[in-house]
């Protein structure tokens, strides 16, 4: 068993398709600064939304990484088995009196300008029908980013009181990565810049659940065009394993490495060594997106 240091990083797929080049940027550049500070790396299944999910997705995702040299620590960790953790949470907001029911609907917000007011709030509604918002008491409106430095969110935004159970009863997005960032001990957050505005609703939520939030770390996403991210909801095309040397030299220039030729690395593990080695934040472009 390696030592490991303090640092435990994360890389944490949703079972909605396969992995594509915007998500293996995301696999590797947390999988580098993980092992770069000698830390543990895991993989954690975001699944608990089942109607997104896709069959066979959590086997492809998972064989994908281990085709690309990407071998994660420990378990490999399911969001579907851990809905004690959010029921805790959700008990921990309620008695804290930081939670209500809502049931305001999509066309409601979009006629509001599409940010939540808080219409809900003190309606005392019941649970039948209704969705559960977090009551953003304390909102963040900044944070500071290890790579792009002061990020300040608008405060519509930054205030608003999020979902942390829809209405069909399913956990939200952001009640489970916060409960689980906290759960496995996540020092840092590496991820796609896509993913900036959710920071400041994240960290209320770590601080009313009485934990320190994590370093944020938020890499440069790929876009076909501007504002227009690979995504499985754009049909970005999914990787293909035998080209696993040609995806992470990929991956690599776009982060801003120099790795030389593929041809110069017998394996994925070598250009991962080699990529470990010469991995350095000061050297990753400082933009949310890049064209590809």
């Amino acid at each position: 068993m390696p030592a490991y240091s303090h640092y435990t990083g994360r890389f944490a797929p949703s079972p909605s398709g396969p992995l594509h080049f915007g998500s293996l940027i995301a696999a590797v550049g947390s999988y580098l600064q993980a092992r770069k500070q000698d830390g543990r790396w895991l993989v954690r299944i975001e699944d608990i939304d089942p109607p997104r999910e896709v069959a066979g997705a959590v086997s492809a995702i998972l064989t994908t990484l281990e085709a690309h040299g990407l071998h994660w620590d420990e378990s490999v960790s399911y969001q579907s088995q851990h809905s004690q953790f959010y029921d805790d949470a959700l008990t921990q907001l309620n008695h804290q009196g930081l939670s209500y029911y809502c049931r305001c609907t999509r066309a409601q917000i979009r006629n509001w300008g599409g940010h939540y007011p808080g219409a809900c709030r003190h309606r005392t509604l019941s649970a039948q029908n209704s969705a559960l918002r977090f009551y953003n008491r304390q909102p963040q409106t900044e944070f500071t980013d290890d790579l792009l430095g002061k990020i300040e969110i608008p405060e519509p935004i930054a205030q608003e009181d999020f979902i942390v159970r829809r209405k069909d009863g399913l956990y939200a997005y952001q009640l489970a990565v916060v409960v689980d960032d906290i759960r496995q001990g996540i020092t840092q957050v590496v991820r796609g810049a896509d993913l900036l505005e959710t920071t400041v609703s994240q960290i209320a939520l770590y601080r009313a659940l009485g934990a320190t939030p994590p370093a944020w770390l938020h890499l440069p996403v790929a876009s076909i065009r501007q504002g227009f991210k690979l995504s499985k909801q754009n049909h970005a095309p999914a990787l293909l394993n035998h080209e696993a040397m040609m995806n992470l030299h990929k991956v690599l220039v776009f982060l801003g490495m120099h790795p030389g030729a593929v041809s110069d690395y017998a394996s994925p593990a070598a250009l991962l060594e080699w990529a470990v080695a010469n991995w350095s934040v000061t050297s990753l472009p400082k933009c949310r997106e890049i064209l590809i």
